[in-house]
């Protein structure tokens, strides 16, 4: 599975259970990229995707996310499927903000292969990591 999330400078995602942030030109890239291919995300995440986006929405999407697809994620611990993810791509909003909801999954050992920055509607700079073993 290839996991995506986004994150602020101190790896936070959510702070009393709501997303630091959005952008939807970041959610239009996260479309574009998987295009063709499965996205998985709860329900949580898909309230902030257009109407008729091709995702596949499950409660229990990291179970469920197969190999070589997406799954998007914001408010779930990553650590249980670990073992099963191939790539990690993080979208930082280059900020920090309040946080109690962190990315839970050690990038340790882990190779950056690809850092772009682009301009957002609400962020002047996000930057994308592309993470692979």
């Amino acid at each position: 599975m290839i996991l995506i999330a986004c994150v602020d400078d101190n790896n936070g995602m959510l702070f009393h259970a709501r997303r630091q942030s959005r952008d939807r030109m970041l959610r239009a890239r996260i479309l574009r990229r998987c295009a063709g291919r499965r996205l998985w995300m709860n329900a949580y995440s898909q309230g902030q995707f257009p109407a008729g986006a091709e995702i596949t929405v499950h409660e229990d999407c990291l179970s469920l996310a197969g190999e070589g697809e997406f799954c998007f994620v914001e408010d779930q611990d990553v650590r249980p499927v670990a073992d099963r993810v191939e790539q990690v791509i993080l979208y930082r909003w280059n900020r920090v903000y309040p946080a109690d909801v962190f990315f839970s999954l050690s990038l340790d050992g882990w190779n950056l292969t690809c850092r772009e920055e682009f301009a957002g509607s609400s962020h002047q700079r996000i930057t994308e990591e592309v993470y692979v073993r």
